[in-house]
């Protein structure tokens, strides 16, 4: 593994910012917590249309490989919504990837909408509001929205990877074992989907939710339209064609669905795929010709950024009307050091190319130039989990400074749900409960396991998935 300093020797915030100069990269961060009425994370935001959230905290959309394989939930995915409901954060981005038809599952477990499933889509969301009303006293501000996706080439829906793909990509196709042969999706089979997300949003606010998010990100169908420069037709090719699927989704919803609320998470830069190296350590993976035509939000070196189109992106969901943005980037089956930084890689990723400071950074860094272009939208960040004892400092400087609006908790969620109340409240952080980005929550999904936080959360600890991960761990480092 490389020498990176674990991010929990780094002590003191002189330690920290002594690390952050050696890295050469801008994290700011406040060296003091500020508490109270005039805490920028316990401020206050108002969208367009009036409603007002009362802090600047956000739990990030996951999927819990827990659902029943006709797509319902299970005890496992309500406890996980309950203690979404407990974390305090009061913008709740999607909770679950819900796949909008069967063959758009990303796994044999993943929730599905329909009618259904519809009912206990509805009965996770009220779960989630009992106990964030028991807990904090009230509701009337806190805003829960369902992601919608497809899960595209990355679709697995009986278990063996089933690929819908919009074009052939000369790295994933080989990567990923996809057959040279296999048809892309048609642009009929395109309009039929974009019917299948419009009743799935119909559905959502049937269920109670206040938002779909129409999922544009981490290499699944959706953020595969951002970068189909070769397909052919309606789909493909300009800016105009790759961004038409979504166009068609939102106005269909706008037209079917009047009052619900949309919203987009996206990766708004990509690169090309890694792979490991020497010792293990993740490496581009090589490509003929002299530019890479893939990455949207990438330049034509395949690792540089270019974020022309993503500007103009914002300035499309703007004249959408569409206020909810998430950013993210790059995706977590082929350059996860960019997606979700992390000192311990999934069993099938590779050892960490750079220090993750460097990767959160990259990402902090985009969402402020997103939101310094389009101020207007309101920007949910992500990939601050790594920054562990120092994520209340960095969120803090982040909302303080506009860089983003609010702050995204993915994977500390799983651990530590309450973290989000314990930061709002100026109470000193539970070390024992902060996500040390071991991975596991991953790597069990990618063997076939439910998704959880084996090391630290006490629950998952004592499944039978705990022993049988033990096991198959040494098998999958050697």
């Amino acid at each position: 593994m490389p020498d990176y300093p674990r991010i929990a020797t780094l002590r003191t915030a002189e330690a920290f910012a002594a690390r952050l100069q050696q890295l050469e990269i801008d994290l700011g961060f406040d060296a003091e917590i500020i508490t109270g009425p005039d805490a920028p994370l316990a401020q206050s935001y108002t969208l367009e249309h009036g409603f007002t959230l009362s802090n600047r905290l956000c739990v990030l959309p996951m999927e819990g490989w827990d659902g029943t394989t006709d797509g319902h939930p299970t005890e496992l995915t309500q406890r996980r919504w309950k203690r979404f409901g407990l974390s305090g954060a009061k913008l709740i981005w999607g909770g679950e990837a819900v796949a909008v038809q069967p063959d758009g599952r990303a796994n044999p477990n993943q929730l599905m909408i329909n009618a259904a499933t519809v009912g206990d889509l509805a009965h996770l969301r009220e779960i989630l509001i009992a106990a964030h009303r028991e807990q904090f006293g009230t509701t009337d501000d806190l805003l829960i929205g369902l992601q919608l996706t497809h899960s595209g080439r990355f679709a697995r829906p009986t278990g063996a990877l089933e690929p819908r793909i919009l074009y052939h990509h000369p790295l994933l196709d080989s990567k990923f074992g996809v057959d040279p042969e296999l048809p892309v999706m048609s642009d009929d089979e395109i309009a039929r989907l974009v019917e299948r997300f419009v009743a799935a949003a119909k559905l959502a606010k049937q269920a109670g939710y206040a938002f779909v998010d129409v999922k544009h990100c981490h290499g699944y169908l959706g953020h595969e339209f951002l970068s189909a420069r070769t397909r052919p037709g309606r789909y493909g090719g300009s800016f105009e064609n790759r961004t038409r699927f979504l166009r068609e989704v939102v106005d269909g919803i706008r037209s079917t669905v009047p009052g619900l609320d949309i919203g987009v998470r996206v990766s708004a830069f990509d690169i090309v795929p890694f792979q490991p190296g020497e010792g293990a350590v993740g490496e581009p993976t090589p490509f003929q010709g002299t530019s890479y035509d893939y990455a949207f939000g990438g330049d034509s070196s395949g690792l540089g950024l270019d974020l022309s189109e993503p500007c103009d992106l914002m300035d499309l969901l703007a004249d959408l009307g569409i206020e909810l943005v998430c950013i993210t980037g790059g995706s977590p089956y082929y350059n996860p050091h960019i997606q979700r930084p992390a000192l311990f890689p999934p069993s099938d990723g590779y050892q960490p190319p750079e220090d993750p400071l460097v990767g959160v950074a990259r990402q902090i860094a985009v969402t402020a130039q997103l939101k310094a272009h389009r101020p207007d939208l309101l920007m949910v960040g992500s990939a601050y989990s790594y920054l562990q004892e120092w994520l209340p400092n960095v969120a803090q400087h982040v909302v303080r400074t506009g860089k983003a609006d609010f702050v995204g908790l993915g994977r500390m969620a799983l651990p530590y749900p309450d973290m989000a109340a314990d930061m709002l409240q100026g109470t000193p952080l539970d070390r024992r409960r902060i996500c040390r980005t071991f991975s596991d929550c991953t790597t069990a999904p990618r063997k076939g396991l439910v998704s959880g936080c084996y090391p630290l959360d006490e629950f998952y600890r004592q499944r039978p998935e705990k022993e049988t991960l033990d096991e198959i761990k040494p098998d999958l480092r050697r």
